[in-house]
């Protein structure tokens, strides 16, 4: 059984037990999280598609930390004009594990 899911403007598929880092959520740790945005589930191979979200599904999580990904940088750069900015980035996130898929 597995479910596709969206939250933080992105879509993720997701099955029972697996462990995911998704946009920050701003919950505490062990909080438990649902994820009502629920786009599609299959169940032994009967498959449901939502218009946009499937009814009455959703998907329970719980929160496993909070944390900040590796740094990235942007270098911008243009020739013969002295001109060069440099700035890093690193991007916060949460990671769940999913408990149940209740379609």
């Amino acid at each position: 059984m597995y479910a596709i899911i969206e939250t933080g403007g992105k879509q993720y598929k997701v099955a029972e037990g697996d462990v995911i880092q998704v946009e920050k959520l701003g919950l505490e740790e062990n909080a438990k999280v649902t994820f009502d945005k629920v786009l599609l589930v299959s169940n032994d191979g009967n498959i449901t598609v939502g218009k946009p979200y499937v009814e009455s599904a959703s998907v329970t999580a719980k929160v496993d930390l909070n944390g900040r990904g590796k740094k990235i940088v942007v270098f911008k750069y243009k020739p013969k004009k002295g001109y060069h900015k440099k700035q890093g980035h690193r991007q916060s996130f949460t990671q769940v594990t999913i408990e149940k898929i209740n379609a």
